[in-house]
């Protein structure tokens, strides 16, 4: 889209207009032709995966230039794996089952009239996200497989991966028979065009984004369509008292350093007081060989060499190779601090007890709880969902991965033989 010259809130009014039209048919089209739409999209990533690389490499060389970290590079870029992976993910989508009209619950009133409650699609999906170029093929084969149209608005950073990848999408959508504007990508990088894709409540029916605080905090504010948040992702992991010391360091390294500048990356460690002695020179060790920045509350540097914690660190997401830690008095501190600082996304406990593992499932508000795993899990993917389109935090609507049938509501229908209200 070439917004120069042009009016910007009249290109947005038009693509929300166009993507009303393209939900209207895409609501009753067939799973075949999604699938096979799926399919030969997948494909042409593979064939032109010379070309998404080429056009990634201009946008990290400009991300170099201004500075972004090394997580943040990480983020962006996109290798022959990842361009596989992405193909692949939108296979997996092409083979799971197709949620409109699954019948969630019906039955037959007293007076004759049969009531059921069918799975619909949304209808117009905007997304808004930042950094990583692969949530275009991933939000777009959800928002397909799920029976909605799409609007994408990726950042200035991710340009020109977003509009190749884009670019094959719609090409193949089309061919496969989906309508016109089933898939739609704003081209351009003003920040204005986040401010009037939010006033297009008339055509989109929920937004999504994707990003960092000034992001998420801008589209609340802004936004006159219904949000569907993925806020600040501070996972934990809690050592019990009876935590495993080989389960309890490989947990850890898996969740903080297997891929730190994600969402799902552990960014605090809790402690049980009376394991830390044993636990945490080990676990430490193993992170710091990763070099991983630590920083710990007094009781922690009582016990190992690290910088020092502030209340800052508690509610901090680094995505990077830092962590804060802590050492806890009892599980019920544990999840305490869990529920006070934590962003409710993804959080662990390693323990032997299963009646500590029980509580700390039952009692830790967030989207997503393990026991003795690592809160690197916590994606669509992963969860065998084929994909997501974010992880909400959010408790009204969908909570955790959200995939298939995250993009669909419940509509009732009623059967009847004359019925009459008396």
């Amino acid at each position: 889209m070439d917004t120069k010259d042009k009016d910007l809130k009249t290109v947005l009014e038009r693509i929300g207009r166009q993507a009303r039209v393209a939900s209207d048919t895409l609501r009753s089209l067939s799973r075949f032709i999604k699938d096979a739409a799926l399919l030969a999209i997948a494909q042409r990533l593979r064939d032109q995966c010379k070309d998404i690389i080429a056009e990634n490499a201009k946008d990290l060389a400009a991300g170099r230039e201004k500075g972004l970290s090394g997580a943040m590079l990480d983020r962006l870029e996109l290798n022959a794996k990842r361009v596989e992976a992405m193909a692949q993910g939108l296979e997996v989508v092409a083979a799971l089952p197709d949620p409109v009209g699954d019948v969630v619950h019906q039955y037959v009133h007293p007076n004759g009239l049969k009531i059921a409650q069918i799975r619909q699609p949304l209808g117009v999906v905007g997304i808004i996200y930042e950094s990583r170029p692969n949530v275009t093929a991933d939000a777009a084969a959800l928002c397909l497989k799920s029976g909605n149209a799409c609007i994408l608005r990726g950042g200035s950073e991710a340009i020109h991966s977003n509009l190749a990848i884009a670019r094959i999408f719609m090409e193949g959508a089309r061919e496969a028979g989906a309508p016109d504007h089933a898939v739609q990508i704003i081209g351009t990088t003003d920040r204005a065009a986040v401010g009037e894709m939010l006033r297009l409540d008339r055509y989109i029916d929920v937004i999504i984004p994707r990003g960092g605080k000034s992001l998420i905090a801008r589209i609340y504010e802004e936004s006159r369509i219904p949000v569907v948040a993925h806020l600040d992702g501070i996972c934990h992991t809690y050592l019990h008292e009876d935590a495993d010391p080989v389960m309890s360091e490989k947990i850890c390294v898996n969740a903080k350093l297997q891929r730190p500048g994600v969402c799902n990356a552990m960014e605090t460690l809790l402690v049980h007081e009376s394991a830390a002695p044993m636990l945490l020179p080990g676990v430490a060790k193993a992170l710091m060989d990763g070099d991983c920045e630590l920083r710990g509350c007094p009781r922690t540097r009582q016990i190992i060499e690290c910088k020092e914690a502030t209340e800052e660190d508690w509610v901090t997401e680094y995505l990077d190779k830092i962590l804060s830690i802590k050492i806890v008095s009892s599980l019920e501190e544990a999840i305490d601090h869990i529920n006070f600082y934590g962003s409710h996304h993804s959080d662990a406990i390693v323990t032997e007890s299963y009646a500590a593992a029980e509580r700390f499932l039952d009692a830790v508000d967030s989207a997503t709880v393990y026991v003795n795993a690592s809160t690197r899990f916590t994606d669509g993917f992963e969860f065998g969902l084929g994909a997501e389109i974010g992880i909400s935090t959010n408790k009204l609507h969908c909570r955790g991965p959200m995939a298939l049938e995250g993009l669909t509501t419940l509509k009732y229908i009623i059967r009847g033989s004359g019925q009459l209200r008396t």
